[in-house]
């Protein structure tokens, strides 16, 4: 029933219900959430230099360690776009999660994610 799988699924859809609430309470632009959502999305671009690359460049781009860290430096330096980034930036890689979409793999089709095959 609770397979790693479902864990992380489940793991995704906190990180990004926890991201939204954080947005919405800091009052934050819906539209600003809406424009910059999917633009992690644009390292799928680096699959046209080639499997290795394509993957690397989703991978770090989907690496939960950089919004969090972003976060952290916004709120520490009281810099509150730095903080909607961070924010909308996590929310993009918690539903990724939550809908299977994981990390790939240098040697593999782009659906296939370490949460399984899309």
């Amino acid at each position: 029933m609770f397979t790693p799988g479902v864990l992380l699924r489940l793991e995704g859809v906190a990180v990004f219900g926890v991201s939204l609430a954080l947005y919405l309470d800091a009052d934050y632009g819906v539209l600003a959430f809406v424009l910059l959502f999917l633009v992690p999305d644009l390292s799928i671009a680096a699959y046209a230099l080639g499997r290795p690359i394509g993957a690397a460049t989703y991978n770090l781009v989907h690496l939960e360690v950089w919004p969090v860290i972003l976060v952290a430096v916004g709120v520490i330096g009281d810099e509150r776009t730095v903080v909607q980034v961070g924010l909308i930036w996590l929310a993009h890689i918690g539903i990724d999660r939550a809908v299977g979409l994981g990390f790939k793999y240098a040697d593999a089709d782009f659906q296939d994610t370490h949460l399984g095959r899309v």
